[in-house]
């Protein structure tokens, strides 16, 4: 398994026109931090003492090269889950802004996941803001993760430049690294949570959850990030109504199985 997650971290890093390689070296914390920057603004940074430690770790951070340059990494560590024993925690993932949405993120989460197989380790879990589609599609759409898990103000207030202002509600990915997944039919679900109006500025309609076992769809607004700047009373509701649905998913036993191109999670 783990030559075979290899082989396809490696072609999806060629195809995004980079490089896979371990960051254990004391030149690449400050790789690794020149990329956060970039990412994040100059905040809470990881101490750089602490990245050269996490690089003689069991599982070093990942960077993807261009060339000699450093345009992304990804970094967590091995952690105890009281559900799924011995798991990875991918604590971070960043590109710089010119080489994002073009396959490195992908790249870097494919090494990620050889390198837990390579310990004997099944699964990976992460945490990212709900209302975010485009991070939503990448995990559960294209990596094939589900969320299993909600918290509000997950982290309480935080200072970097991406969520600045928010509320820091996490939805928490379970990657399971050796099984394939079946997204559900969703063709009687049920809309628990609609976007009513044209985008840029749909307002968000709360439902009922359906008595029955039927798939639930909960959509998000096409940009949120847009949305803050622009309509900032407005965002703020869609993030309660969006906290306020997976609760209720949640609740009923249901989980996030995937999310659609149309863009809305699809509980199951």
């Amino acid at each position: 398994m783990g030559g075979e997650a290899w082989a396809l971290a490696e072609r999806a890093a060629a195809a995004a026109g980079v490089r896979l390689r371990g960051l254990d070296r004391l030149e690449d914390a400050d790789d690794i931090l020149r990329v956060m920057i970039a990412t994040w603004g100059e905040h809470q940074l990881v101490p750089r003492e602490m990245l050269r430690a996490l690089g003689d770790a069991a599982n070093p951070p990942i960077g993807a090269f261009e060339d000699d340059r450093m345009v992304g990494y990804v970094l967590g560590w091995i952690s105890a889950d009281p559900q799924d024993g011995l798991v990875v925690h991918s604590h971070m993932l960043a590109i710089l802004p010119e080489r994002r949405h073009r396959g490195v993120g992908y790249a870097l989460k494919l090494a990620q996941r050889a390198q837990a197989l390579d310990l004997g380790i099944r699964v990976v879990r992460w945490t990212f803001d709900p209302v975010i589609s485009r991070n939503a599609w990448f995990n559960l759409g294209k990596l094939g993760a589900v969320a299993d898990r909600f918290h509000r103000n997950y982290y309480g207030e935080m200072t970097d430049v991406v969520n600045r202002g928010e509320r820091t509600d996490r939805l928490v990915v379970r990657w399971d690294l050796g099984a394939a997944r079946e997204a559900p039919d969703t063709a009687e679900a049920a809309v628990l949570l609609a976007r009513v109006g044209e985008e840029p500025s749909p307002r968000p309609e709360l439902g009922e959850l359906p008595g029955d076992d039927r798939p639930v769809l909960v959509f998000l607004p096409r940009d949120h990030e847009a949305m803050r700047r622009r309509e900032p009373d407005l965002a703020r509701a869609w993030r309660d109504a969006v906290a306020e649905a997976i609760e209720a998913c949640l609740a009923s036993g249901r989980i996030a199985r995937t999310f659609t191109a149309e863009g809305g999670y699809v509980f199951a």
